[in-house]
């Protein structure tokens, strides 16, 4: 069995896990089906494909979410042992995906990027799922090579040709986006995971190098960062997102302009229910809204690390470090998408987390917040002298 049989006096409680942080959860899903519907309104009904529904994405939102709710109370109930067991095969798993995607027939182009596989209903994005399996396999990889982390070459090159093959294929898609947060997560559990100072440092500064080497090699990824760096030189062509999005910002001011009178969603702003849904966000909610939106994640992102070290202080090392990863991977995909929307950084196909319309997304996400709840969940238990 996957979870051990709990008598009466074990169920589960009010105090045995983080209720806050279900309720942060359950706020942003839900006010991100809300938004959702008041930025694709325009957008579904002016679309023939979807029947010119102007719920059509209200409704789809609200399914995945309900799925994503339902796969997220099945990981609930698998111990964190599982998850460590199951780790290799997992991230295998994920990388036969990635490649999969890439087969021509079998993996989807939109937009001219090849991210997704069809399953006739819906579509599935694998590198949703890999972010998940990445934090896995890195922790399990951090605790199994514990002794070996300060050597270069048994313990940080492996893991280095590791994340290579993995940049490979999802810039092959292309999406820079994803490769950035499995990045971003794989370094942190790295160096919370013990690995030597001097190589920590000398991979923080070759990173600067590298992202100037993705950017110089792509021609459109060129073209992004132009265009980002001065949207109103070219507004109608490289610049036209970033712009509509900065104007979205502008028109919000405090309080915005209402919730559902935006304009910028009435077939201005591209991506408006997905990669651009906080532009939307922050025109009807205005600099309230937006800030409340940073405040729920930084709260996640602050648990994610509290459990994680509650997980220390237990000495379960593969826990504290997939919850602390996990931290970092929400936290990090919504500082690149929020930093996008306000044209902090350039133009990048990446969702909010639990808000922007997606299965992938929303399901990845859902299971992820399952596991760290399931990691706090066994450190109270711990706490009492219960068994895990």
């Amino acid at each position: 069995m996957l979870a051990p049989v709990m008598h009466s006096n074990e169920r589960i409680n009010a105090t045995s896990y983080d209720q806050m942080l279900l309720w942060v959860t359950l706020i942003l899903l839900g006010f991100g089906l809300v938004m959702v519907y008041s930025a694709s309104i325009a957008i579904a009904e002016a679309d023939k494909h979807v029947g010119y529904q102007s719920t059509y994405y209200l409704i789809r939102q609200a399914i995945y979410i309900g799925v994503g709710l339902f796969a997220a109370f099945v990981a609930f109930q698998v111990p964190v042992a599982w998850w460590q067991k199951m780790a290799p095969y997992l991230f295998l798993a994920g990388l036969f995906l990635l490649v999969l995607v890439l087969i021509p027939g079998i993996g989807r182009d939109v937009n001219g990027s090849q991210r997704w596989l069809s399953l006739f209903v819906v579509n599935l994005q694998p590198s949703e799922f890999v972010k998940l399996f990445a934090a896995m396999y890195v922790a399990d990889y951090a605790v199994r090579k514990s002794a070996q982390m300060d050597s270069f070459v048994r313990g940080f090159l492996p893991m280095v040709a590791v994340m290579v093959l993995v940049g490979f294929l999802l810039l092959r898609e292309p999406d820079l986006g994803a490769f950035a947060v499995v990045a971003a997560m794989s370094i942190s559990i790295l160096w919370l995971g013990g690995i030597n100072v001097k190589i920590f440092i000398a991979l923080l500064a070759l990173l600067p190098v590298a992202i100037y080497g993705l950017i110089i090699s792509s021609p459109y990824r060129l073209k992004r960062v132009t265009g980002y760096l001065n949207p109103w030189a070219d507004p109608f062509d490289t610049g036209y997102q970033l712009s509509h999005a900065l104007i979205a910002f502008g028109r919000g001011e405090w309080f915005g302009v209402g919730l559902g009178a935006s304009v910028e969603k009435l077939l201005y702003l591209p991506e408006a229910h997905t990669d651009f849904l906080l532009a939307v966000i922050a025109e009807e909610l205005g600099f309230v809204g937006v800030l409340t939106i940073l405040g729920l994640f930084s709260w996640i992102v602050i648990r994610a690390f509290g459990i994680g070290k509650e997980a220390v202080a237990n000495e379960r090392y593969f826990a504290a470090l997939l919850a602390q990863g996990l931290g970092v991977w929400i936290g990090a995909q919504a500082i690149i998408n929020i930093g996008v929307n306000m044209g902090v950084l350039p133009t990048k196909g990446l969702t909010l987390p639990f808000l922007s319309f997606g299965g992938s997304g929303i399901l990845a996400n859902c299971i992820a917040m399952a596991v760290l709840l399931r990691i706090d969940f066994e450190n109270r238990r711990l706490q009492k002298g219960l068994p895990v």
